[in-house]
């Protein structure tokens, strides 16, 4: 997905494309969305309740259902929004990616934002995953489209260093992205718990420390 396209999803969200609402109705639905979004970050899906979100975003009762008259409807805009801004985030890290220690800065970049938080509520889409993946089957496909999306990044860049002759030629770069991908949900899930990154640092690194043994030596 590129970064026009990550600006739509996030758009469509917001109701900025819809020619239905007026200015002040765009900016309702957007105070209503991010209030939803902060929520169901901090306190989950399953205990953000629609009054607590009314509350938060300053709306009454009427302008909520207005724009979101049911629970479900609302989530779908929190994972279209939360994927939309993670995955640019991503996209300006990546979209250059060639070198490990272009690796390095990735792994860097998230494991000092993580750790402004102490490692607390973990990855911004990976907890959607674990309270809608079995829940939510049309969430669970929107979640895997992103995921697929965000290790796309990786993927990509991985080939980028093959091509460059910085990665042999036999380094698959998608069980390569895969293994990233992996170790990065893991240490997001185990620096929440530990409330420190350093187990996140951990996993990135014995990560990237596979994709090194298949770098060209100089």
């Amino acid at each position: 997905m590129r970064s026009g396209n990550l600006a739509n999803v996030a758009e469509q969200a917001l109701g900025k494309n819809d020619s239905q609402l007026t200015a002040r109705g765009r900016a309702t639905r957007e105070r209503i969305l991010r209030a939803a979004r902060d929520m169901m970050y901090v306190k989950g899906v399953s205990s953000t309740t629609l009054d607590e979100v009314r509350a938060a975003s300053g709306t009454s009762k009427s302008q909520l259902y207005r724009h979101y008259p049911d629970k479900d409807a609302l989530v779908r805009d929190v994972v279209a929004l939360q994927a939309a801004e993670l995955l640019e985030r991503q996209h300006q890290l990546l979209q250059r990616l060639n070198s490990v220690r272009g690796l390095e800065r990735w792994r860097d970049a998230l494991i000092e934002h993580n750790a402004l938080r102490n490692g607390a509520y973990g990855c911004p889409l990976g907890s959607l995953a674990s309270e809608l993946a079995d829940q939510d089957e049309e969430a669970r496909k929107a979640i895997a489209r992103h995921f697929d999306t965000w290790e796309g990044l990786l993927d990509a860049g991985l080939e980028r260093m093959k091509a460059s002759g910085v990665l042999r030629a036999d380094a698959d770069a998608g069980e390569l992205a895969t293994g990233l991908m992996a170790a990065l949900q893991g240490g997001y899930l185990l620096a929440q718990t530990a409330q420190d990154v350093k187990p996140m640092r951990i996993a990135l690194d014995m990560a990237i420390g596979h994709v090194k043994a298949y770098a060209v030596l100089a």
